[in-house]
């Protein structure tokens, strides 16, 4: 799937940061509940059978589950805690990878998440995590202190 198509579906590229520039590009579509994160396999996320590195499949799920948390607060104070991967089948370059995170549970200090990792209409993993919600750090710019 090429961007311009992705585009014409609606997918926007995340803000260039440190992490997408290695692993992305990375889309996403809606907001809130309603918000998939995914990538296009690409050779860089490539295994040695040819099919997407697992490990990129665990980046898009700390991502997609990242942003609902985010989404959840309001504010970005949360990091990941705990997360799980489970490999149901292989996902293959070219195919466009998405996740839809749900929430589980929120308290005053976790934020509890799952989602599942589709390529097309096959789930090819599933995730759970726990994201810590965190103090506002002060602003580095302001002139306080």
């Amino acid at each position: 799937m090429t961007p311009d198509a992705l585009k014409e579906a609606g997918w926007k590229n995340i803000p260039s940061n440190p992490f997408s520039d290695l692993t992305g590009p990375i889309w996403t579509r809606g907001q809130g509940a309603e918000r998939d994160v995914g990538f296009v396999g690409a050779e860089k996320h490539g295994n040695h059978m040819g099919n997407v590195n697992g490990a990129m499949l665990m980046a898009l799920a700390d991502v997609a589950l990242g942003y609902r948390a985010v989404d959840e607060l309001g504010q970005p104070f949360c990091a990941t805690a705990q997360l799980q991967v489970h490999f149901v089948a292989a996902a293959r370059m070219g195919e466009l990878i998405a996740c839809r995170a749900e929430l589980v549970r929120r308290t005053r200090q976790l934020i509890f998440l799952r989602g599942l990792i589709c390529a097309g209409e096959r789930t090819v993993a599933s995730a759970d995590g726990i994201w810590k919600v965190l103090e506002p750090r002060p602003n580095k710019n302001s002139d306080a202190g």
